[in-house]
């Protein structure tokens, strides 16, 4: 750099502050991260080599993004961890795979949090011997997977040894990086630029010129130095010049410094500029083949570091060489660097330079580009997969193979979360062939739905799609048919895709659809019946409807598990519920899915609480949450929405509904329900239930009946009561399965105070996973009896429903039955305060899983801690239960 250290920290005190802060909080195990932010030329990278001088005693790593490597998977990750893989052999061996594969050291496609927890092992390791402080310099031009592991790194190191500090350009457009803790670095002050002007040009200069050049550079460090040593006082014609942008001046600075170069040593450095891995041995031999004597020619270049590792004085100067270049010296840069890269270590390097030096369209290299994504995507890059399908589109000629791969990229781009650019692709797809316009039809179902905007409704695309298929595909049609019934029962607009779905059905399931058919099976039986479900109602679709559903290892709901689930529900299935949701989560766990796997677990949470599990509901909740954190989603909320509503905690469950976004409005509505019936509150019960069923929405509709039918009865609203008990008989009757034929009897004693239709439920709910509802039809039946006078019988219910309900944790219903209880003259007994009740989520998981002998890395790896996070908690645990060992922890009865 041209600056000294001393001159380019002039007025950044307080930022040394910061950074030494951190660095002695790492060494005092508390590690942490910052994100400086800023311009160009703000004095980031300053910073940066203060702080690696500052950092006595600490293994220093590095790495730096580079804008022509952000298409490769991992490269920075790489980078970074090159000086600590000698730690690999300790990590446990899916860790260990998982970093191998993402450094092209092995074969397969690897888990993007596997090889964050991966990453984070590899540093404990390294801490080990020395606190470990990571720089991470032009981290805006991360490529993506990179990003997400050093992200996830950034959030897991607070019982660490561990500094991360990166920088970058505000803004940087990089999600997982706004996410972190930041520093905005400002221009100097007047007074520190004049200082800074004056250290950097040592001759004097005419007062109206350094006037100029303060106004200009706006207390930007770089810029202060740079621009009087390229323009100079002519430069900047006697104070007179027009202003230009402060990152514009900079490079324009160093283009003007370049030119000054001879050609040789000008298209040396658009060798460097284009091949940012920095392998010297790599560029000597591509310069060798363009005819450059690179020992001799890079003697001239001062912008460049020809050394152990090729480095730029500044990244504005490698884009402002690559710039400068003319277009074919850049081709004729990335032809000699494709020549001279090893095929077998590093082929997908090799195609994008090829790429790059291509003039006009090449098949050759097009298919070349087309193997190297299909690698990219098995090495989690799925971004790189994307640029790399990109450029192959646009050295395809022929109209069909450039379409499929235009396709192809703006699948990757949705994949990486490119939204945009994926929907600029799709606006040039033209093509007659069906196949490929409805698959262009539903990339836009898909856009329409992650961007909550468009013409059109994300249904609209899905069913023109199924509209293009029906003849030539009928199988891929009622895919999309599905897709979009799966949508609408998210969105609304069901009437239209029934509409729509009637109208142009796929050929084979045309006269299934009329005539209502049983006969068929699986994807075909559920089209059918969704249509008649929300055309007919739940008797015309029971017979069609009820089979599949019936059968939760169906084949259609490994496709669509969300779908299987809502349709559980609305039919009382309780059996479905649990195995849809236990074979999502077992199918996510096999195929590392963070897509699948959170849905599973909250199903399957969900499942859990209405069976009164609410230890392994809280345990399966913390995992998907630790997923959400290591993934920067947002958590799923509404297991919890349900575990809150049936616990019967007021203030934790106000508290969860005041979070919650209109998207879960109706989720609150029947939780708030159940929550207000358990207090007694039976008015807010009977309002929120109203707005829940109101709604018509599958799964929560039906679900709120019964609170709205206790409720309504409970305020005297008999008619209210007696026509939710109608819908919720014709859902029931339809199903014929225990839990919903138990509810819609002690719903239909409540209205009808119908003794025997009480005793009924108990027996229906009688399943040790329906104890949820048995005991709240032990609670109802003995509200009956005491309000009938027969005290006796009613202590019986009351106790035995006070019992379970106690056992169970749902404390509103207990207190309920308590004071029932009392009022026929006997004292129940006081709930006993469980140990977990003192616990967070996170640490109810932790103590379960230790108290069945989980180690503490075995508990980090599955919630993406570190081991030392993990062994806080514990401390916390420890403190809260007032124990001193794991042994006790293991003795105790209650966790959760």
């Amino acid at each position: 750099m041209p600056q000294t250290r001393t001159d380019a920290l002039i007025g950044r005190q307080d930022e040394i502050r910061r950074l030494d802060a951190l660095l002695q909080a790492a060494r005092e195990g508390r590690g942490g991260a910052l994100v400086l932010r800023g311009e160009p030329g703000i004095g980031k990278s300053a910073l940066l080599r203060h702080l690696g001088d500052a950092a006595s005693g600490f293994l220093v790593v590095r790495a730096s993004g580079a804008e022509f490597e952000m298409e490769l998977p991992f490269a920075a990750l790489h980078q970074l961890l090159a000086p600590v893989t000698g730690g690999l052999t300790a990590l446990p061996a899916p860790h260990r795979k998982a970093l191998e594969i993402a450094f092209g050291l092995d074969t397969g496609t690897p888990d993007p949090f596997l090889v964050g927890v991966a990453s984070l092992g590899l540093l404990v390791e390294a801490v080990r011997e020395r606190p470990v402080l990571c720089v991470v310099d032009d981290a805006h031009w991360l490529d993506r997977s990179s990003v997400k592991a050093l992200a996830f790194l950034a959030r897991r190191v607070s019982a660490e040894s561990i500094a991360l500090v990166f920088a970058a350009r505000e803004p940087s457009r990089l999600p997982e990086l706004e996410q972190l803790p930041g520093h905005t670095l400002q221009g100097l002050g007047e007074a520190e630029a004049r200082a800074l002007l004056t250290a950097a040009v040592r001759a004097p200069l005419d007062e109206r010129v350094r006037d100029r050049i303060l106004g200009e550079a706006r207390g930007n460090p770089l810029a202060l130095v740079e621009l009087p040593r390229t323009a100079g006082p002519t430069g900047m014609a006697g104070g007179f010049a027009q202003p230009r942008s402060v990152p514009g001046a900079i490079e324009q600075s160093f283009r003007s410094r370049l030119e000054l170069l001879p050609p040789a040593a000008r298209l040396l450095v658009t060798l460097a500029a284009a091949e940012p891995i920095g392998d010297p041995g790599l560029l000597w031999r591509a310069a060798e083949l363009l005819g450059i004597d690179a020992a001799a020619v890079a003697q001239a270049v001062a912008l460049v570091d020809f050394g152990t590792r090729i480095r730029f004085s500044h990244p504005l100067a490698r884009s402002a060489a690559y710039r400068a270049a003319t277009p074919d010296e850049r081709r004729r840069a990335h032809k000699a660097l494709a020549a001279v890269t090893d095929p077998e270590a590093d082929p997908d390097r090799k195609a994008w330079h090829r790429a790059q030096a291509s003039p006009g369209p090449d098949e050759e290299v097009a298919a070349q580009l087309e193997i190297s994504a299909a690698r990219a995507r098995e090495r989690g890059g799925v971004a790189a997969a994307a640029a790399f399908l990109e450029r192959a589109a646009e050295l395809t000629v022929s109209p069909a193979p450039r379409t499929e791969r235009v396709l192809a990229a703006v699948q990757a781009k949705l994949s990486a979360g490119e939204f945009e650019t994926a929907a600029d692709l799709l606006t040039t797809v033209r093509t007659d062939d069906p196949g490929q316009g409805a698959r262009a039809d539903l990339l836009r179902g898909r856009l329409s739905f992650v961007r909550r905007r468009g013409d059109e409704s994300p249904t609209a695309h899905l069913l023109r799609a199924a509209a293009r298929l029906a003849d030539a595909d009928p199988a891929r049609a009622r895919e999309c048919c599905l897709d979009a019934f799966e949508m609408g029962l998210l969105l609304g607009g069901l009437d239209e895709v029934v509409d729509a779905v009637t109208k142009t059905p796929p050929a084979e399931e045309a006269a299934s659809l009329a005539a209502g058919s049983a006969g068929a099976g699986g994807a075909a039986a559920v089209l059918t019946g969704l249509v008649c479900l929300v055309r007919d109602g739940h008797r015309a679709a029971a017979p069609v409807l009820g089979p599949v559903v019936a059968e939760p290892g169906d084949e259609v709901w490994r496709r669509r598990p969300s779908l299987g689930f809502m349709l559980a529900t609305e039919l009382w299935n309780f059996g479905t519920l649990h195995g849809v949701a236990a074979r999502a989560v077992g199918a996510g766990r096999e195929s590392g899915s963070f897509h699948l796997l959170p849905i599973g677990l909250a199903m399957q949470a969900t499942a859990k609480a209405h069976s009164g599990d609410f230890g392994t509901a809280v345990e399966l909740i913390s995992e998907e949450e630790a997923i959400a954190d290591a993934t920067g989603a947002a958590p799923l909320v509404y297991p919890r929405l349900h575990l809150a509503a049936l616990r019967g905690r007021r203030e934790e469950a106000l508290k969860l509904f005041g979070t919650v976004g209109p998207r879960m409005s109706l989720s609150v509505q029947w939780a708030t329900a159940v929550l207000n019936n358990g207090l007694a509150d039976y008015a807010a019960a009977l309002e929120a239930a109203r707005r829940a069923v109101d709604s018509g929405v599958v799964g929560m509709a039906g679900m709120a009946l019964p609170e709205l039918v206790e409720a309504a009865v409970r305020c005297g609203e008999t008619e209210a009561a007696a026509a939710a008990l109608a819908s919720l008989t014709e859902r029931t009757q339809a199903g014929g399965h225990a839990w919903g034929l138990g509810v819609e009897a002690y719903a239909r004693a409540l209205v009808t105070e119908d003794e025997g239709a009480y005793q009924e439920a108990i027996a229906l709910l009688g399943d040790d996973a329906l104890v949820v509802y048995r005991a709240r039809a032990h609670l109802l039946y003995g509200e009956w009896l005491r309000r009938q006078g027969r005290r006796r019988e009613a202590r019986t219910e009351l106790r035995q429903a006070h019992e379970s309900l106690t056992g169970l944790g749902m404390e509103a219903f207990a207190d309920r039955a308590a004071g029932e209880l009392r009022a026929t003259g006997e004292q129940a007994r006081r709930r006993t305060a469980k140990a977990s009740d003192q616990l967070t989520m996170q640490e109810v998981h932790i103590a379960r899983l230790v108290a069945d002998g989980a180690t503490s890395k075995e508990v980090a790896a599955k919630l993406f801690l570190s081991p030392r996070t993990v062994d806080a908690h514990l401390r916390n645990i420890f403190r809260k239960l007032q124990l001193t060992s794991r042994r006790q922890l293991r003795d105790l009865p209650d966790i959760g």
